[in-house]
C-alpha cells in the first residue's frame, strides 16, 4: 500500500500530502461509539474506501495502478473505468483538447465506477452528472456521510448540473476537476456554485 507518493520535484511543492487510503478511512471517516461500532453504513465506508485507493494510484479492476487524469468524458464507456474522452462539447483551457488521446476520467466517470466498484453493478449508469442525479436522493448537510455525492451547479424541475465529487468529511472531496489534473482531493469551496449532498439508496 503507498505511503506518501510524489510525481516530482516540482509537484512536491504544489500537491497535497498523500496518506494510504485504509489509513484515511480509518483516521477521517470510520467514526465509532464505545471504541467499536461504526456508525457509518458499511457502503459509504466501502465507497469512501475505494475512492481513497484511487487517488493514492492504487490498482483496480481496470486501472494498472497510478495516478489517473482527467479525461473529458472519460469513464463513459459501456463498462465504467477509465477510457479515452471525447472531445465533443469540450470548452476546456487546454487546447487542442487532449480528451481523445487521454486514458482518463472525468468527474462523472470517477462516480459511476467508485460506485460500480463499491456496489459490485453500475448503479449511476451511463451519462453525466444531470443523468446521475436522477438516481440519487438530495440529503441535509447535517446528515451527510463520506461516501456521499456532492454535486455543483443549479438544482430544481431543470436541474443544470457540471461537477460531482466524492464527500470524504471535512468539507473534501474526492474528484476529477478539471483538464490538467489528476484524480485528487479538493476542498469543496474549489469550485463556486455547490449545489448539495447527495445519495445513492
Amino acid at each position: 500500500m503507498p505511503g506518501i507518493a510524489w510525481i516530482g520535484e516540482a509537484d512536491r511543492r504544489t500537491r497535497p500530502h498523500r496518506i494510504p487510503a485504509v489509513t484515511a478511512v480509518l483516521a477521517g471517516t470510520l467514526l465509532v461509539t464505545g471504541g467499536s461500532v461504526p456508525i457509518l453504513p458499511a457502503l459509504l465506508n466501502r465507497v469512501t474506501t475505494i475512492a481513497y485507493a484511487i487517488e493514492a494510484g492504487e490498482s483496480r479492476p481496470g486501472w494498472r495502478g497510478g495516478e489517473i487524469p482527467y479525461s473529458w468524458g472519460g469513464g463513459h464507456d459501456d463498462v465504467p473505468g477509465p477510457s479515452f474522452g471525447t472531445c465533443a462539447g469540450y470548452r476546456g483551457a487546454i487546447t487542442p483538447c487532449p480528451a481523445t488521446a487521454t486514458r482518463g476520467l472525468d468527474c462523472s466517470g470517477l462516480t459511476r465506477w467508485v460506485y460500480r466498484l463499491a456496489y459490485g453493478r453500475d448503479v449511476l449508469g451511463p451519462g453525466n452528472t444531470d443523468d446521475h442525479l436522477r438516481r440519487l436522493r438530495r440529503i441535509p448537510a447535517a446528515v451527510a456521510r463520506p461516501g456521499d455525492l456532492v454535486f455543483y451547479g443549479r438544482l430544481g424541475r431543470h436541474a443544470k448540473t457540471h461537477h460531482v465529487g466524492i464527500y470524504i468529511g471535512g468539507e473534501k472531496m474526492i474528484n476529477a476537476l478539471r483538464t490538467g489534473t489528476e484524480v485528487r482531493i479538493d476542498p469543496l469551496s474549489a469550485i463556486g456554485d455547490f449545489a448539495g449532498y447527495f445519495r445513492y439508496s
